[in-house]
C-alpha cells in the first residue's frame, strides 16, 4: 500500500464511483412510489463501494484496509440483488444500462477480490 499515495489512485475506488453514475442513471426510470424505497436503497449501497475503499484506505493498516473491501464487496452483492429484483418488478426498462451495471458489478467483485488477496498476502 506504500506506493498509493491516494485511494482516488486505486482502480476498485475508480470504478465504484462508474457504478454509482449507472445506478443512478438506471434509477431515473424507475416509478416514482420507488424514489424512497428501492431507488433509495441502491443508491445508497452504490455509495458504500467507493466510501468503503476509502474509509478502509485512511485507516492505514492492511488489516483494516481488508475489512473495509469485504463490506464493499457487500454492497457489490446487496446492489446485484436490489437489481434483479427492481427487475422482476418491472422497474428496469433500460435493459442495456442494466446489462452494463452488471458487468461492472462482476468486474469491480474480481478487482476488490484481487486486491484483498494482495493485502492479506503482506500480512
Amino acid at each position: 500500500m506504500n506506493e498509493i499515495k491516494s485511494y482516488k489512485d486505486l482502480l476498485i475506488w475508480k470504478k465504484g464511483i462508474t457504478i454509482v453514475k449507472l445506478v443512478y442513471q438506471l434509477v431515473k426510470t424507475f416509478p416514482q412510489e420507488e424514489m424512497y424505497a428501492l431507488s433509495s436503497q441502491l443508491k445508497r449501497a452504490s455509495i458504500s463501494i467507493s466510501s468503503n475503499i476509502a474509509e478502509g484506505f485512511g485507516r492505514n493498516t492492511d488489516k483494516s484496509f481488508s475489512h473495509f473491501l469485504d463490506i464493499a464487496r457487500g454492497s457489490l452483492f446487496e446492489i446485484e440483488t436490489q437489481l434483479i429484483i427492481a427487475k422482476e418488478l418491472d422497474f428496469i426498462t433500460n435493459l442495456e444500462l442494466f446489462q452494463e451495471l452488471l458487468n461492472q458489478i462482476e468486474e469491480e467483485s474480481k478487482m476488490i477480490n484481487a486486491f484483498s488477496k494482495t493485502l492479506k498476502a503482506n500480512h
